[in-house]
């Protein structure tokens, strides 16, 4: 695929890993890139540095007609809008999440209207049945097939994620319209906000926040990936699927919560008490994807590992926040559960 020939739309374009995959296509060579963005949770300053380069349309494509509008001339979409947020507003703000049932499907049918070559669509590990993720002590790797009835995504958000996903198996069924469904698990890495997780936990360092408190019992496990590895990931899947096929986009690599949070302290030199908050949102408590469709389909693997992305996102977070010290003690709380 060349893609200094392709118009490309990135919905929330402004967005963490939409800003990232923006600056990835651009060092792939692509010229015409067109971003449409409502700025609900994206930040401009994401990609002023690009702003000579892109299209920029700061609209909400919930709005009547603004999905016909943008999708005019484009060759692929990257949809990357969503309502989302870290555990605490997805479990939190239901009803919010259950919109991105309309935003998927006008999304969808107004890319194929249009006659877009291909659809990239950001789902989520929160497709998979939650029953599958209830044992911190057995291994478990998250394989694509283990999507099906009886279906049990994780909450509504993962089940307007999945019916994203077919939506578009549908339409390539009935129309070949082209498409690949990307389950994104678990991205961390600069620009990412503090409603996750390990923004979160390298928030409370950053304040020195004592005690430090951690949601959950922090057995939980993740796979925490690197949104250099995710959106290197996108843009081979862009490239090498065409059949709606849905595959994982994470690390293989399971990290408990509380060695996280151990790992945080020992490079940032902080020392707290741990506070155990089991009143608060945790999710299931073992989520570790399989890689392995990656690695067969699209030659990809995770190439930074969590320890190396971990200390380059506190390098990030510590350098960037410190003009902000004051206004994220005043707010730090309402950030961990709002976009």
């Amino acid at each position: 695929m060349f893609w200094s020939d392709k118009t490309i739309l990135v919905t929330g374009g402004c967005s963490f890993i939409g800003s990232h995959l923006v600056n990835h296509l651009l060092d792939k060579g692509a010229k015409h890139i067109r971003i449409v963005d409502d700025l609900s949770t994206g930040k401009l300053s994401n990609v002023a540095h690009m702003m000579d380069f892109i299209d920029f349309h700061n609209k909400d494509l919930l709005e009547p007609g603004t999905a016909r509008e943008v999708m005019q001339g484009v060759d692929i979409v990257f949809h990357l809008a969503a309502i989302h947020g870290g555990r605490g507003y997805i479990d939190l703000n239901q009803a919010n999440c259950a919109r991105n049932l309309t935003l998927d499907g006008t999304v969808i049918h107004e890319a194929y209207r249009a006659g877009v070559e291909k659809f990239v669509y950001t789902s989520s590990g929160c497709v998979y049945p939650v029953d599958l993720q209830s044992d911190v002590n057995k291994p478990v790797f998250l394989s694509e097939d283990m999507v099906g009835s009886p279906y049990n995504a994780d909450g509504l958000y993962g089940w307007a994620k999945l019916m994203g996903e077919m939506t578009l198996q549908a339409y390539y069924h009935d129309h070949g319209f082209k498409s690949v469904s990307c389950r994104l698990f678990t991205a961390y890495g600069e620009r990412c906000l503090e409603s996750h997780a390990v923004i979160a936990m390298i928030g409370r360092a950053f304040l020195k926040l004592n005690p430090f408190e951690v949601w959950g019992n922090g057995q939980q496990i993740r796979n925490w990936t690197y949104v250099g590895d995710i959106v290197r990931g996108l843009a081979l899947a862009a490239e090498k699927i065409d059949d709606a096929t849905a595959i994982n986009l994470g690390t293989e690599e399971p990290i408990r919560v509380l060695d996280a949070v151990n790992m945080i302290f020992e490079y940032t030199g902080h020392d707290a008490e741990i506070k155990l908050r089991t009143d608060m949102p945790t999710g299931p408590l073992n989520r570790v994807a399989s890689n392995q469709l990656a690695r067969e389909r699209l030659g990809w693997v995770p190439t930074m590992k969590f320890a190396d992305g971990l200390r380059q996102t506190i390098d990030w977070y510590f350098a960037s926040k410190e003009n902000e010290r004051e206004t994220l003690q005043q707010n730090f709380e309402r950030m961990l559960v709002t976009r």
